[in-house]
This record gives C-alpha cells, sequence and structure tokens, in this order.
C-alpha cells in the first residue's frame, strides 16, 4: 500500500471543507459556545455547566446515568464535570435507595447561582438569535433535533 495519495484521493479531499457536516457543525458548536461561555463568565460558569446545572433543576434529583442520556454524554465526561461543580457547592452527590444509582441534585448555593446565570444566558441567547429570522430559527433547532437520530 502506498502512503502517497492518489490525483481522485486529493480531488475527494477537495470536497471535504465545502460539505462535511462534521467540520460544519463543530465550527459552529465553537462559535456559539464562545459566545454563551462569554456570557456565563461574571458566574464562573461554561455552557456545558450552565446547561448541566438547568438540566438537574429541572430533573430535581436526578440519576447521573438518565442525566448523560439526557446531555447526550458519557458518564465518564459527566462524572468530571459534576465533580467541579460538587467542589463549587453547586450540587450534591448522594447514594440513591439502591447504593449503585447516585442522585444529584442542586444545592442551594447551585440554585442561586442558577438564577443569577438566567438572564445571562437569555443575553446570549438574544444575540445568537439575532443571526436568524423567526423562520430560520425554528428550521435550525428542528434540523438541530433530528441529528439525534444519527444516535
Amino acid at each position: 500500500m502506498s502512503d502517497r495519495i492518489s490525483q481522485s484521493q486529493l480531488a475527494g479531499m477537495s470536497q471535504v471543507p465545502a460539505t462535511c457536516m462534521g467540520l460544519h457543525v463543530r465550527r459552529a458548536s465553537r462559535i456559539i459556545t464562545q459566545v454563551y461561555d462569554a456570557a456565563l463568565r461574571p458566574v464562573d460558569l461554561v455552557l456545558s455547566q450552565f446547561t448541566l446545572l438547568v438540566c438537574i433543576n429541572l430533573m430535581e434529583s436526578a440519576q447521573i446515568t438518565r442525566l448523560a442520556q439526557e446531555l447526550y454524554t458519557d458518564q465518564t465526561t459527566l462524572t468530571r464535570n459534576l465533580k467541579l461543580l460538587k467542589l463549587r457547592g453547586l450540587v450534591s452527590i448522594d447514594p440513591g435507595e439502591d447504593r449503585r444509582v447516585k442522585l444529584v441534585s442542586l444545592t442551594d448555593e447551585g440554585k442561586a447561582i442558577l438564577a443569577q446565570a438566567l438572564p445571562l444566558w437569555e443575553q446570549a441567547q438574544a444575540q445568537v438569535m439575532q443571526q436568524f429570522d423567526r423562520q430560520e430559527w425554528q428550521t435550525l433547532l428542528s434540523l438541530l433535533s433530528d441529528v439525534k437520530k444519527l444516535s
């Protein structure tokens, strides 16, 4: 097998920047994440932490496995993020009735930070939404939701 790239492979590669969904989604994700992270900086949160706190709050007392499913993330990454939030006193992690199950809930400090973060998130959300008209926004959300079918 040759280490050289053929002309046909080069031609195929030239299509990657224009057509690779992975490239475009990652680029968009980084750009949008920077907007939210900047907005959340005053409360020392990043978007992934904010969305995790929101999810925990909505679920009230959430199993780690359920949180991982809801957020489409692996348990190792989720556990690492939860440890950081626990060190800040924003979440508590306690055993469930079944000792193998761990339940996560917001502490009073976590609820207070979330209350401070929500208006900051709303500002970032408005900034991102301004780039689209109403129909484009709804279409984009719908298309991104459809991506879940791949998992």
